[in-house]
Parts: structure tokens; sequence; C-alpha cells
């Protein structure tokens, strides 16, 4: 018995000595892996947050001071209310980590070639104005620091396949829910007689499906450091329809009264602004399909006669064509300032929405190396079975936040004016179509790129929109950029993987 007690004092005072002798040998990893995880998060605010609230800027709904502080209330409270499902997934699922169990040191300076590998190519793509992934380039470092180090050995080819696979998925689901809503919104409040007064109609319903949406995405399954991953699931229905339900009161009682009086405060400056009693804008020079928009003082609305939709009788189209001629938005249409003013309101709240759904998901992308690389340092165990301390997650977020206020507006023009004409109406069309499919994956631990979600959703709806429709020339170049985040970032943490290598002692190898 005796023996028996002996031993495992022995090996716990061996396992402390390991332990510490670990740490004295590698505690610069673990400062230079803060530093690049700072770096790379510095990176990420500039390029990747800037799209998210890209749309809203282009559109004029939001400033850029405003999107920025909007970005970092609803950026930090994605991320630490639903992200961990994503950080799991990046730190153990791309890369097996039971192939470093007997070389804790090579996982260890791994994970700072991750690091610096994604923060070389973010801030590279920040300054040539290029909306990149932040998930390509972490997917990518870790796939490249461990091929330098075992090979293939240990890679999970499936989950890669998986990842990847969501990069093509998620622009084109992003960009099916985004164009459906704004077929629904344009048959529905644009093209109809009165569309300032059937969009504060629908302007409640909207703010309900918003925050209903949310705040399911929050109460189910949710933040394990909150409690909330095991709340039943009627429980968080229940929630998600009384937040949804409270926000739509609160929309109808306060928020359209304020748009009602924003309208008529609209339509007083441009009276005092304009010279001309009325303006008549011819749309279109052929009779049968002409559209004019009338000014009266500085009320506009658009008047469609009845007989826009008539076909020639020499000419008569087939029920495909008569079918999309009724579906799709007129390309000639002028929409009016009331109702673009109206959307400015809903279009903020899917900013905010977007915003949360970016720190979901991206946001802990990011960290994700740096988590490995704490839980590697603390425990001397690769396997990582502690939760993610929450105080890393708003360490990332600072660092996401002050890259934002300081290199934002190069990226976020691209996305938000420069690939297409975004307004208000259009704009909000996007940014949730976007939310959705980023909340979604967030929740099923699928690191995503917002990005991509954000991209397919503005040449969605940019393809049928009205006004200038997309600058294809800018989109060939911002999917080149996607196909070579991944090799490139994987090449530079391939590189920085081969240079620290002869830093590891070989007990640790």
């Amino acid at each position: 018995m005796m023996d028996i007690v002996l031993d495992v004092v022995t090996s716990t005072l061996a396992s402390a000595v390991n332990l510490q002798d670990f740490r004295h040998v590698f505690l610069w990893a673990l400062i230079v892996g803060i530093c690049l995880a700072f770096l790379l998060g510095f990176g990420m605010g500039a390029n990747d947050v800037s799209n998210a609230f890209g749309t809203s800027v282009g559109s004029g709904a939001l400033t850029l001071v405003q999107a920025y502080f909007l970005a970092t209330i609803f950026e930090t409270l994605g991320a630490v209310l639903v992200g961990y499902n994503v950080i799991d997934t990046m730190r153990k699922g791309v890369v097996d980590v039971a192939v470093y169990n007997n070389s804790a040191g090579d996982f260890m300076v791994g994970q700072v070639a991750a690091l610096g590998g994604t923060a070389t190519w973010l801030l590279i793509a920040t300054f040539l104005h290029l909306p990149v992934s932040t998930t390509h380039a972490v997917v990518g470092a870790t796939l490249g620091y461990s091929i330098a180090c075992k090979g293939f050995q240990g890679i999970q080819w499936m989950m890669v396949v998986n990842i990847v696979a969501s990069w093509f998925i998620s622009p084109i689901f992003s960009g099916c829910v985004s164009l459906l809503l704004y077929l629904f919104v344009d048959h529905v409040i644009l093209r109809t007689s009165n569309p300032v007064r059937n969009g504060l109609m629908w302007l409640p319903i909207f703010y309900f499906v918003c925050l209903a949406f949310n705040m399911f995405m929050i109460s189910y399954q949710g933040s394990k450091v909150l409690d909330l991953s095991t709340v039943p699931l009627w429980i968080a229905i229940l929630i998600s329809l009384g937040a949804g339900i409270l926000a739509a009161v609160v929309c109808h009682f306060l928020v359209v009264p304020r748009i009602r009086k924003y309208i008529a405060k609209g339509k007083e400056t441009e009276t005092r602004d304009s010279n001309a009693s009325s303006i008549v804008i011819s749309m279109s020079e052929d009779p049968e399909m002409s559209k004019t928009a009338i000014q009266s003082g500085s009320t506009v609305s658009v008047c469609t006669s009845e007989t826009d939709t008539e076909q020639s009788p020499a000419e008569p189209p087939g029920k495909v064509k008569e079918f999309f001629t009724w579906l799709l938005p007129d390309k000639k249409r002028t929409e009016s300032p009331d109702t673009l003013r109206m959307f400015t309101s809903v279009q903020t709240l899917t900013a905010c929405f977007a915003g949360f759904a970016h720190g979901a998901n991206d946001v802990c992308n990011a960290i994700a190396p740096l988590v490995a690389l704490i839980a590697v340092y603390r425990d001397f165990d690769v396997y990582q079975k502690r939760e993610t301390p929450i105080y890393v997650l708003l360490y990332g977020v600072l660092a996401i936040c002050v890259g934002l206020w300081c290199l934002g507006h190069k990226v976020i023009r691209t996305v938000g004016s420069k690939m297409s004409e975004v307004n208000p109406a259009s704009g909000f069309c996007i940014e949730f179509g976007a939310a959705v499919t980023a909340l979604l994956a967030s929740k099923l631990g699928l690191p995503i790129s917002t990005t991509h979600c954000l991209v397919g959703a503005v040449v969605a709806v940019g393809s049928v929109k009205a006004g200038r429709s997309i600058d294809w020339g800018l989109f060939r170049n911002v999917a080149f950029s996607w196909v070579v985040t991944l090799p490139v970032a994987g090449g530079f943490a391939a590189l920085y993987m081969w240079l620290l290598h002869f830093t590891i002692p070989s007990r640790y190898a």
C-alpha cells in the first residue's frame, strides 16, 4: 500500500516538474502567440468585420462611425453568446490532435505558425482592398503547419471537405435567402401604389422575425459559459417568441411614429431645396413599358399603369417569359426617397444582426489557435479538455475592434458600394440573408465565411434589382482572392513552422 502511495506521489511530482519545465521552455511561444493573435484580430477587424456593415454604409443607412460603434457592441455579443461550437471545430476538428500527443512542443509552435500565417495574409489582403475570408486563412494555416510538421498524418479530410463545401454552399444559400426576401419585399412593398404605407405595416413583422430568430440562436444550445447550453427547446421557443413579440410592439408604437416624423422632416427639407414644384422623369421611351416618377413638392411616387404589363399582340410572349416579367423587379424603376428613408431603420437592425452573426462565427475562427496555445501551455495536454476562457474571447474582440476602427474603411466600401449599388431596401435583404446563413452555420459548428455569405447576397440581389448592376470585374478579383487565401495562408504558416521548428527541444518534438 505504501509503495502505491509513493508511486502516485512520485509521478505527481514528476508531472509537476515536467509541466514547469515545459512552461519555462515555451513561454516565448505563448507571448509571441498572444501578440500574433492580436495582430490577426486587428487584420480581421480591418478586413472581415468591414463586410458585415459594408452594405449599411454603402446604402447611407449608417455612417462609418455609427457602423464602428454598432460593430463593436454586436461582434462582442455574438462571440460570447453563440460562438463556442465554432471554436471547438477549428482547434480540434481540422487536424487530429492525437498525433501531437507526444510532441506538445510541435503543437505549441504550430499554433504560433498558424497565427502568423493567417495574420500575414489578412494584412496583405486588407492593403489590397480585397475582402477575404479569415475562415479560409485559419483553416489553410492549420493545414500548412501540420503538413510541414507531420506530413498528411492526422488531417481530418472529411471535416476539411465539409468546411470547403460550406464555402461554396454558404454564398449560394445566402444569395437565395436574400433574393427570395428581396422579391417578397418588391411585391408587397416596393412595386405597390403606396410603398411607404405598406412598408410601415410590414416593419413590425420584420422586427419580429429578426429578434425571434436571434433569440432562438442565443437561447437554444447557447453559450456554455452562461449556462445556456442546457436550455430546453420549448423554453428557447417561448423566449424567442416573447422577444419577437416585444420587438414588434416596440416597433409599432415607438419606431413607426418616429419614422413617420423622419419622413416628414425629409419632405420639408426637400421642399426648401426644390427649385421646381413639379418634376417629371421619364423612365422609358417605350410607351408600353414606361414608368413615370412624379414629384409634386417633395413627395415622390412611382405610378405604374395597368398597361405596363400588357404585351404587344404581334409578339405574344411565352408563359415562362411572362412569369419572369411579373416575378422580377423592374430594373428601370426608381425608388422614392420616402421609401428608402423608411428602410433605413430596418437596415440598421439587420446590420446589427449581421454583426452579431459575424461575431458568432468568425471571431471564434480567429482566436481558435490562441485558445489551443493557452490550453496546452496551461495543462500540457493537446486534447484541450477545458472550456474556452471568456477572457480569451474578449481579447479577440478587442483586437478585432481596434483593427476595424483603424483600417476598416479600406475594405468596407468594396462590398458596400463598389461591387454593386446598394440602397436601404436591398441592403436590408442582403444583410438578413447573410446573417441567417452565418448563424445557422455557427449552431452547427461549421466555420463558414461571412465574407462569402455577404458577397453572395450582394451578387444575387444586385443581379435583379433596379439601378447599377454588379461590377463583375471586381467580383472576379474578389473570387480570385478567395481561391488563393487557403494555399497562401497555408504556405506562410508552413514557412514559419519550418523556421520555428529549430527552436523546439528534442524532448518535446
